[in-house]
């Protein structure tokens, strides 16, 4: 007699088991013999498949990032849901995540403890100075939120200056006004759609691990709040740099267009660091107090 509910807990591959992510794009997924098969149509220069018909691990991964230019079957998506493979639709590379189902893990252990820290006030503001420590390189000894924000501020301006004056852009402060956000100047501008790709990004891995998206530990209002958080670990590494070395990039090819300069240069960057599955690994790290 087979474990679980209904006998079927063992024909299923386990999360813990998988590996990550698959992004397909410009194709078709179709459910044959059995299971997922991806159409690869005409790829561009960014497309990892040649032209061809490809037999996909549906349990081999934990969700398919469905990318622009693709379609996807109905039979498709009852073999996913069947096999607890989540499938999102994502922007070129994945720098926007504009729909996914929720995921439905094997296991609830994640949110739960997630849920668990977020309601102690000291797991959870042990858990913001970790996620400090990752950016900043020293654990503060400081426990209060307000300050460590402060600090964090503080350096964040510090960074900007120091990355603006390497890549060769003048840079007058963050300003943004979201009534008017095209009246900033280019590297404002670039990042803000450089945060929007790296969020997107976060959005993944946070839909990837079944965590709760509205529990951050740093950011607290938005809807968004741990999605927030795991996208601002790389503000640093991803999205600085990639937004001023696209505000060079239009400012010496004024024909350019900023906002898919940058989506396209973050986009790269995500994909060549590898940065989604990192971001996963580090949720499950962090939220299991692992170093």
């Amino acid at each position: 007699m087979l474990n679980g509910r209904l006998g079927l807990e063992s024909s299923k591959v386990p999360h813990a088991d998988r590996s990550g992510c698959l992004y397909l794009a410009r194709g078709a997924l179709v459910a044959r013999d059995g299971t997922l098969s991806f159409t690869q149509g005409p790829p561009t220069e960014a497309d990892a498949l040649t032209r061809g018909e490809y037999a996909i691990p549906l349990q081999g991964v934990s969700i398919i990032l469905l990318g622009p230019g693709s379609t996807v079957s109905h039979d498709a998506l009852r073999l996913l849901a069947h096999a607890r493979t989540a499938l999102a639709a994502v922007g070129e590379d994945g720098v926007r995540m504009y729909t996914a189902p929720p995921i439905i893990p094997d296991r609830s252990g994640l949110a739960r403890l997630q849920a668990r820290i977020w309601a102690d006030d000291d797991l959870r503001i042990m858990t913001a100075r970790r996620m400090y420590a990752l950016r900043l390189g020293e654990i503060l000894p400081h426990r209060d939120l307000n300050v460590l924000r402060g600090i964090e501020g503080s350096r964040m301006k510090q960074t900007y200056a120091l990355l603006a004056d390497r890549i060769g852009i003048n840079w007058q402060g963050r300003r943004y006004n979201r009534g008017d956000p095209m009246g900033a100047d280019l590297p404002n501008q670039a990042l803000n759609h450089a945060a929007s790709a790296v969020e997107a990004a976060a959005a993944i891995a946070v839909c990837a691990t079944a965590t709760i998206p509205q529990l951050g530990f740093i950011h607290e209002d938005p809807g968004q709040s741990f999605v927030l958080d795991v996208a601002d670990l790389y503000r640093d590494s991803i999205t600085i740099p990639c937004a001023f070395r696209a505000a060079r990039q239009v400012a010496d090819h004024p024909a350019d267009n900023i906002e898919r300069t940058t989506r396209r240069m973050t986009g790269t960057a995500l994909a060549k660091e590898k940065v989604i599955p990192e971001m996963i690994e580090r949720i499950k790290a962090l939220i299991e107090g692992r170093d």
